[in-house]
């Protein structure tokens, strides 16, 4: 069995910094509380949700036999860094990442999870698993206990017979489901009647917003689910006074696509891109772009910042970007962006950002991309326009 050490594992490529770490407690406790039933479970019955470097997976590769792991990951970042420690250490053929579907926990009689911050995406991922796992299978759903909260066990007891609460290590916790009960009904939408489901149905929420005229879809792991956050809302409003004839627009970090949707209604000749490194991110805007009928004219993109796109290949981008590097504060998250968005844009070109005003994102737009204008306040909220160099 190839050496493993959970030390050797790294965030690369995503931001690493002296307080941010690729493997914490909460993993080491998943595994010492799912390791019997990891090695008693056959070739391609276990299965990995939310693993965010790779150390579930790997370490139930490596320390518990498993083999044929299904694997599933919002970040892309995450997939890379998975893809990069696997290599390292020998354990590349171990696994196969899927996407966020039925075949994913098909017959899985193990499920290893992160529990997610979203009540939402727990719910989606309980329901997912106990329509189309094996019914013997078994959910290790472990976190931090600052993170965890009583109404998660309350979400998994929707789905599932059994639940018990492993003893805390290291403040961290882990949930453990099992009996699956008969599976819920499809999510279905709200306001007006629901057009015709996408083949990921089952897995998204939709809602229409009538003062907009624009149906929303998300997957629990969505920024802001069906809603319309306040940021991206009060950036809406700056739409009539953004480059009126581009040829390419694109809306950086897209979440579930809201400001895509709205730049192609409103310049109708320009080709508009949205990106996210979010597979859950991306799946919400495909769907809320299928919805609105816009899939002619919208492009959705999973991608690690713009990395994809062409130097000087856009006129405008528009981005309401994160401030979190998971539960972290970190200036890295937006800088990143703002970065690319200065490659990506044509000399002239426009980026509008919206951004929480107590952050100091105008004076480095300024540095990073060209000249800043400050366009827009509220009483929580900045947007700024920057002028391509």
């Amino acid at each position: 069995m190839p050496d493993f050490s959970f030390d050797d594992l790294r965030r690369f490529p995503d931001v690493e910094a002296p307080n941010l770490f690729a493997v914490d407690a909460s993993d080491r406790l998943i595994l010492d509380e799912a390791a019997e039933a990891i090695e008693a479970a056959g070739a391609g019955t276990v299965v990995v949700l939310g693993d965010r470097y790779g150390a579930l997976t790997l370490g139930a590769a490596a320390l518990h036999g498993a083999t044929r792991i299904r694997v599933q990951q919002d970040a892309l970042t995450g997939e890379r860094a998975l893809a990069r420690n696997a290599d390292r250490a020998g354990l590349a053929d171990r696994y196969e990442s899927h996407g966020f579907d039925a075949s994913l926990v098909e017959g899985a009689r193990v499920v290893l999870l992160q529990l997610p911050r979203s009540l939402a995406a727990l719910d989606q991922a309980a329901a997912l698993i106990a329509r189309h796992a094996d019914p013997s299978v078994v959910v290790f759903a472990g976190g931090r206990i600052k993170h965890l909260t009583t109404t998660m066990n309350a979400v998994l007891a929707t789905h599932f017979g059994a639940l018990r609460v492993s003893l805390a290590r290291q403040k961290s916790r882990v949930l453990v489901a099992s009996a699956p009960l008969v599976a819920s009904a499809p999510l279905v939408g709200a306001g007006a009647s629901v057009p015709e489901p996408s083949a990921t149905a089952d897995t998204m929420q939709r809602e229409f917003h009538e003062d907009l005229g624009l149906w929303v879809a998300a997957q629990g792991s969505a920024f802001a689910g069906t809603k319309l956050d306040i940021g991206t809302r009060f950036l809406l409003t700056f739409i009539p006074r953004m480059m009126p004839h581009p040829e390419v627009a694109i809306d950086l970090g897209c979440g579930t696509g809201i400001l895509a949707v709205e730049i192609a209604r409103a310049r109708p000749d320009a080709r508009v891109i949205a990106t996210d490194q979010s597979a859950s991110a991306v799946a919400s805007a495909m769907e809320t772009v299928r919805l609105n009928e816009l899939g002619d004219r919208v492009d959705v993109v999973r991608d690690d910042t713009l990395r994809s796109q062409p130097a000087s290949s856009a006129d405008l981008i528009l981005c309401n970007p994160p401030f979190h590097v998971g539960a972290a504060v970190h200036a890295d998250a937006a800088l990143g962006l703002f970065r690319d968005a200065a490659r990506v844009l044509r000399p002239g070109g426009e980026l509008w950002t919206v951004f929480n005003s107590s952050l100091s994102h105008a004076s480095t737009l300024r540095k990073i991309v060209g000249h800043t204008d400050v366009v827009g306040q509220n009483a929580k909220f900045t947007v700024t326009r920057s002028s391509k160099r």
